[in-house]
């Protein structure tokens, strides 16, 4: 592909096994297959203990599917973030999918060295807005992960936030939800269990559609009435 004008070849394997004993060392996929085939691209990466964390971009999974890898992963000690995610930051390390939007997104929001403030949301489009504000306002991103806007995310806010609660480095913690599922729920039981105790800040966005003069359309499979 080209960089600007520079021409740069990147090695291209049709075989997952053979690539994977060139590269041990290797233990995160991005999988950027469509809905149609992204289900048995997935269980294909879920062959080989080697990869740890999958990132599934394609939006539309059929829910069946979904909570299937759901369940695979979580019985492996595997970590899917989505479908239908962007991916995730982790700054002045790597980025995981398109998470963080364009280079000169990049560039404004500092993504190019660690911040304290680590942050799970549901849409993909948000979180490089989070990105921003964020940056503004602290000093910058820990880690940035989008769950995904389907119905069935294989890794959920809990997931994230367990781990953000971990670290040492992240030491203000950021939720953006939005209306539907109940996702949020387990994140407001875990801080009246005292699961979570770092500082967080919570947004579900929706919330103002009731004020809008017509009816308001989500685009998430997740943002259901229940």
């Amino acid at each position: 592909f080209y960089w600007s004008s520079t021409e740069m070849m990147l090695p291209v394997h049709h075989r997952l096994d053979r690539c994977l004993e060139q590269f041990p060392e290797v233990d995160t996929v991005v999988n950027f297959a469509s809905a149609r085939s992204a289900y048995e691209a997935t269980l294909e990466l879920l062959g080989h203990q080697q990869i740890r964390c999958i990132v599934i971009i394609a939006e539309g999974v059929p829910e069946k599917h979904a909570r299937h890898l759901q369940q695979r992963a979580r019985a492996q000690g595997v970590v899917i973030i989505g479908p239908a995610t962007v991916g995730g930051v982790k700054p002045g390390c790597l980025r995981l999918g398109n998470a963080g939007g364009r280079l000169d997104n990049i560039v404004a929001s500092r993504l190019h060295r660690p911040g304290s403030v680590a942050f799970v949301s549901r849409s993909g489009g948000l979180s490089n807005e989070l990105n921003n504000i964020i940056a503004q306002h602290t000093d910058g991103v820990y880690e940035g992960v989008a769950i995904g806007g389907d119905r069935f995310p294989a890794s959920d806010f809990m997931d994230h936030l367990l781990r953000y609660e971990r670290e040492p480095g992240a030491q203000l913690l950021v939720l953006l939800g939005e209306v539907g599922g109940e996702l949020e729920y387990d994140v407001c039981d875990a801080l009246k269990a005292g699961r979570l105790t770092k500082p967080l800040v919570a947004w579900c966005s929706g919330t103002v559609a009731a004020h809008f003069p017509y009816d308001v359309q989500f685009g998430h499979a997740g943002a259901l009435a229940q």
